[in-house]
C-alpha cells in the first residue's frame, strides 16, 4: 500500500526581523512547492529534498549558494550534505567556492563516488568531471553581504563572536521528506557563519550533525550555532531518540532542550519519521519552516517554539 508523502523544510533559525519574514515564508513555500512536485508525480524522497533545497540556494533570501554570509576573505565557502534513508548512502561537499548548487553535487557523490565526502578544490573538480558547470565565487556574491562583512568587521568583533548571539543570521536551509514508497531522505545546506575562518566547516554537511537520515530512525535536519551542533552530533542524537520510540514532535522539542541546557546552543530541527510523524522545534526567537501533507499545508516563522 503506498505511503502518503510528506515534506518539511526550513529556511533558517534566528532572530529574524519582521520585515524579512515575507522573503522567507515565500522562500520555503517555494522549496515546499518544488519538492511536493517531485512526490506528487511519485518521485523519491532524496528526489525531493534536493528539488527544495536547490530552490532555497537559489534564493539569496538565505545563507545558501547565492547570497550566502561572506568568510573573513571576503568569500563564499558553502557546505551541504544530501542522505538516503533507505541505504545509509550520502554525499557532501564542504568548502566549495565555485559551485551555485552544492546540494546537487552532493546527490552526485551519493549516486556516482563510493565516496560521502569531498571538500575545496577536489569537490569542484569532482562536480566538473561529472558534468557539472562551475561558477566564479563573484557570482555567488551579493552587494547586502559585502556591506553586512564590512559593518561586521568595523564592529571589531572577535572572529566567531557572531555565532554566540541569534541576533546575527543563522539561515542554513534543510529538507526532510517521506515518499511514496516508505522511504525518507534528508538534506542540509549552508553558506555557514559571517566572517567565518577560512576553511571552517560547520555542522550542516556532516553526517549526523546537521543531517541525518535512516528509514529505521528518522530523517532530520537542523539549522543554527554550528558548533554545539557539531559536539552534540544532534541530528543523530535525534534520530536516536526516535529509535527508543519517542514521537518526532517529542525528539524535535528534546533535541533543542539539549542543545541549550548541554552547551547554551542555538538553533532550530526538522524530524520526521517513515511513517509519516513530524516535529519542528526551535529555540531561537523564529524559524523559517514550511510543511506539507496529503491533507494538511503550513508554512511560518513565527515567535513561538513548535
Amino acid at each position: 500500500m503506498p505511503n502518503n508523502p510528506v515534506l518539511a523544510v526550513h529556511g533558517g533559525a534566528w532572530a529574524l526581523p519582521d520585515d524579512m519574514v515575507e522573503a522567507h515564508i515565500r522562500g520555503v513555500r517555494n522549496a515546499i512547492s518544488a519538492g511536493w512536485g517531485v512526490l506528487g508525480r511519485g518521485g523519491t524522497a532524496l528526489d525531493a529534498v534536493e528539488a527544495a533545497v536547490v530552490i532555497m540556494e537559489d534564493d539569496d533570501t538565505f545563507d545558501a549558494g547565492r547570497g550566502s554570509f561572506l568568510n573573513r576573505d571576503g568569500k563564499v565557502q558553502l557546505d551541504a550534505l544530501i542522505m538516503d534513508g533507505a541505504t545509509l548512502r550520502a554525499g557532501g561537499v564542504g568548502c566549495v567556492e565555485r559551485l551555485r548548487n552544492p546540494v546537487r553535487t552532493a546527490r552526485k557523490i551519493l549516486t556516482e563516488s563510493p565516496h560521502v565526502y569531498f571538500v575545496g578544490e577536489g569537490a569542484e573538480r569532482f562536480a566538473a568531471e561529472h558534468g557539472m558547470e562551475l561558477c566564479r565565487n563573484e557570482d555567488l556574491v551579493v552587494p547586502r553581504e559585502i556591506e553586512h562583512l564590512r559593518r561586521h568587521q568595523a564592529d571589531a568583533a572577535p572572529p566567531g563572536s557572531e555565532l554566540f548571539s541569534a541576533e546575527l543570521n543563522h539561515d542554513t536551509v534543510g529538507a526532510v521528506a517521506l515518499d511514496r514508497h516508505g522511504n525518507i531522505a534528508a538534506a542540509t545546506s549552508t553558506g555557514g557563519t559571517l566572517n567565518k575562518a577560512p576553511g571552517r566547516l560547520g555542522d550542516s554537511s556532516l553526517i549526523g550533525c546537521g543531517c541525518y537520515a535512516d528509514n529505521q530512525t528518522a530523517a532530520v535536519s537542523t539549522t543554527g550555532w554550528g558548533e554545539p551542533i557539531m559536539k552534540l552530533v544532534l541530528a543523530k542524537w535525534t534520530a536516536d531518540r526516535v529509535a527508543a520510540g519517542n514521537l518526532p514532535e517529542w525528539a524535535a522539542k528534546e533535541a533543542m532542550n539539549y542543545l541549550e541546557q548541554r552547551l547554551k546552543g542555538q538553533g532550530g530541527i526538522i524530524v520526521l519519521n517513515a511513517q509519516g510523524q513530524f516535529g519542528i522545534a526551535h529555540n531561537t526567537p523564529r524559524m523559517a519552516w514550511a510543511l506539507k501533507t496529503m491533507t494538511k499545508e503550513d508554512s511560518g516563522a513565527k515567535v513561538e517554539n513548535r
